[in-house]
């Protein structure tokens, strides 16, 4: 599966950024240390922009920005054979055809290495009003079943359930994961320590206060 694929599945920008910012939250229960997350989310990344990320420690990783304009995702496999390292700079395609409202996000610091080249093997976007996701117009390398990384990077995206979710962080912590918990927060229903309690017995709602804020994820107490 590659990013068009994907492209195919994912939700639209609002329901993406909801399941984004759930994500975060449910991590941010699991394992309050940062350091040791997969997902997070930023409502304050930038004026007028809001990021969720990935990374998984191991050198892969993605960013979606929100803003009014839509939302660009690019993500990084360091194993896929479409790395912008194979060939100094980005695959044919991968960046060709973004949208001048998102070019800003092409060669975002934050986005680049220290030479400045794009650290991307896959990347999505859609416009505001848009009706689908696009991809660039790629020759994509024979014989590879996941060459720009797509399919395990935007795993959790693509299959925006529940179960999806408590699969990964049950394989991923190595704890249960109670599945009610995860359509509470799933459904953006207000946090309360019931469902807190039922996911990590040793965090309070305080605890979650900043992680809240940056997700912009409503709670009971407030």
């Amino acid at each position: 599966m590659t990013a068009h694929e994907v492209a195919r599945l994912l939700p639209d920008i609002p329901r993406l950024r909801d399941l984004c910012r759930s994500m975060a939250v449910l991590e941010a229960i699991l394992s309050p240390d940062w350091e040791s997350r997969y997902h997070s989310f930023d409502a304050t990344w930038s004026p007028g922009e809001e990021m969720a990320s990935m990374r998984n420690g191991s050198g892969d990783e993605y960013s979606i920005v929100f803003s009014g304009a839509g939302a660009y995702i690019r993500g990084f496999d360091h194993e896929a054979v479409m790395s912008p390292y194979g060939d100094d700079g980005p695959w044919p395609g991968v960046l060709d055809s973004v949208p001048e409202v998102f070019r800003h996000c092409v060669t975002e610091p934050a986005f680049c290495d220290e030479d400045g080249i794009p650290v991307v093997t896959a990347c999505l976007w859609r416009e505001s009003g848009d009706d689908r996701w696009r991809v660039g117009e790629i020759d994509y390398p024979d014989g590879a079943s996941d060459p720009d990384g797509a399919a395990h990077l935007f795993a959790l995206l693509a299959d925006p359930s529940a179960e999806a979710f408590q699969r990964f962080a049950e394989d991923y912590y190595e704890v249960p994961v109670d599945l009610d918990a995860v359509r509470h927060v799933y459904a953006l229903c207000p946090l309360t320590q019931t469902a807190v309690t039922a996911l990590n017995a040793d965090l309070t709602m305080k605890d979650l206060a900043d992680d809240l804020a940056a997700a912009r994820y409503p709670s009971a107490a407030g």
